[in-house]
């Protein structure tokens, strides 16, 4: 069975490398609080319940910048789009849901592949904050509060992948 491949995409500085490096279990993806540290696409496998996953990082999508760097970022992340099985939207709920966040909800609605949204930075234990339930406005379904820092949320967010 072939493994199928999960692209982690979402705006800059939301810890889609952080999540990354958490799944794979190693730091292979480096990890800065300065966005635009991930440009290309990094793979990397995890493994869930038996079954191996292709992961896919992704540098920020920034979706009507017209900077160069911006610009082939946001390509490449189409790209690990267009082969992906599964997307995995990463949020951050210290900010909140920003205009970015509905920009990229909407790109990938249009990809016509099954999203996971999640919520990064949820990194206290228990009741998520109530700016968790702004996530639902995406239109997404149902968000999983992660912390990828910790690992909180992983199993319950790869179940749904």
């Amino acid at each position: 069975m072939p493994k199928p491949v999960v692209a982690i995409v979402g705006r800059p500085n939301v810890g889609k490398s952080t999540l990354f490096n958490k799944l794979v279990g190693q730091r292979i993806a480096i990890v800065n609080d300065t966005p635009g540290v991930t440009r290309d696409r990094i793979f990397g496998e995890c493994e869930w319940r038996g079954r191996k996953i292709s992961l896919v990082d992704t540098g920020g999508i920034e979706p009507y910048s017209d900077d160069i760097i911006l610009k082939q970022m946001r390509r490449q992340a189409q790209l690990a789009i267009d082969a992906a099985d599964v997307i995995v939207l990463v949020t951050d709920l210290t900010s909140g849901v920003v205009a970015t966040d509905h920009d990229v909800a909407m790109m990938l609605q249009k990809s016509s592949r099954p999203v996971v949204l999640c919520v990064n930075k949820c990194d206290k234990v228990g009741e998520p904050e109530p700016a968790f339930y702004e996530f639902y406005n995406l239109g997404l379904g149902d968000p999983f509060a992660v912390s990828s820092l910790h690992g909180n949320g992983t199993g319950d967010m790869l179940d749904a992948v």
